[in-house]
């Protein structure tokens, strides 16, 4: 399968802390590949440095085949690499109707049919009674939701996503997590999935990474993981 990111190398630290020690890892094209680790093990910071949002000290990072970041070069900027990003914050704009938040970029990038686009993905995620809402009037699922249209009518190639369930009941988690597998049946896209939730990488992902200390501990489909005998993921999924 073809690999749509790959990380090579890669060494970064935060004020001489070092998060990421040599780190090299691929993402396959067309899957859901969720990162899995406790806090400050890395996993954000890799969603960051792929999206361009900060670089690495040393080391590679390629998207579809084109070095975007050649050590602490940044070669493809980030608004060139055709990456979406759903922040744990949402960062929606409170002075926006839903509908106005999804149209934003795309009014930005003067594109056509913009009432039809944004129509038909309102549709696509059950919210279009909700287009003329602004966000203090959704419910966490449904402001979720809006996010993540926000960044798929862009039509990115890659969806980076960190810990976008944290804060939503278990009823609500089912509901965006089914989003989220219709979403890689639909689009021709990438997922990267931040989470320190095992049962949600186990039930989303194709791809699990199990990160500690800014170093793989284990990579394998959800059964190979549920399975593992590496002590820390025992532990970690027990």
């Amino acid at each position: 399968m073809f690999m749509m990111i790959n990380l090579k190398n890669i060494t970064h630290s935060y004020n001489d802390k070092s998060v990421l020690q040599g780190l090299s890892l691929n993402f396959k094209a067309n899957s859901v590949t969720c990162l899995l680790g406790d806090s400050g093990c890395g996993k954000t910071t890799i969603l960051r440095l792929i999206a361009g949002l900060e670089t690495p000290q040393n080391g590679q990072i390629i998207i579809e085949d084109k070095v975007v970041t050649n050590n602490d070069q940044i070669i493809i900027p980030p608004h060139k690499r055709n990456t979406g990003f759903i922040f744990q914050e949402l960062a929606l704009w409170p002075h926006f109707t839903v509908f106005k938040n999804i149209a934003f970029g795309l009014e930005s990038r003067k594109e056509r049919n913009i009432t039809k686009t944004v129509t038909d993905i309102l549709d696509f995620f059950g919210i279009q009674d909700h287009a003329y809402k602004y966000p203090h009037q959704l419910s966490g699922g449904q402001k979720q939701l809006v996010a993540i249209a926000r960044s798929l009518v862009l039509k990115p190639k890659i969806l980076l996503m960190d810990e976008p369930l944290a804060s939503l009941d278990v009823k609500l988690k089912r509901k965006i997590l089914d989003h989220i597998k219709n979403i890689v049946r639909k689009f021709d896209i990438t997922i990267v999935y931040v989470t320190h939730n095992h049962k949600e990488a186990f039930e989303l992902a194709n791809n699990i990474v199990v990160l500690n200390d800014g170093k793989i501990e284990e990579i394998g489909e959800p059964k190979q993981i549920k399975e593992s005998q590496n002590s820390f993921v025992k532990s970690f999924i027990e």
